[in-house]
């Protein structure tokens, strides 16, 4: 990989970091569609947690800390970087399927 592709990543890297704790402080309070219909037709009462409900990132961080602003960055970031991470696996699963497939493909033509 060349400097101007290292640098291009970086940047890239940081300005997703970035994005994720400052515009993940835009998250809205109100309550989602679904939630949102439940307390106008009157069933929220009826609402029970999810499974993974209780883990510490749920809810943008809610509980992670007695800081709300911090607990949606950290929430925002840590969300970001698995994003991250998991694209640039794909990528790289691709390239390297690519790449054998190519080697393969050289090695059957007459």
């Amino acid at each position: 990989m060349d400097r101007r592709t290292r640098v291009f990543l970086a940047v890239g890297f940081l300005v997703a970091i970035v994005f994720a704790v400052v515009v993940s402080q835009f998250a809205s309070d109100s309550p989602d569609g679904l939630e949102y219909v439940a307390e106008q037709e009157g069933f929220i009462n009826t609402a029970q947690d999810h499974a993974l409900g209780n883990l510490p990132l749920a809810d943008y961080g809610e509980g992670l800390t007695d800081n709300g602003t911090l607990n949606t960055a950290v929430a925002g970031l840590l969300g970001t970087v698995v994003t991250l991470i998991a694209g640039y696996g794909v990528f790289w699963v691709a390239r390297r399927t690519r790449a054998g497939d190519e080697a393969a493909q050289a090695t059957h033509e007459p």
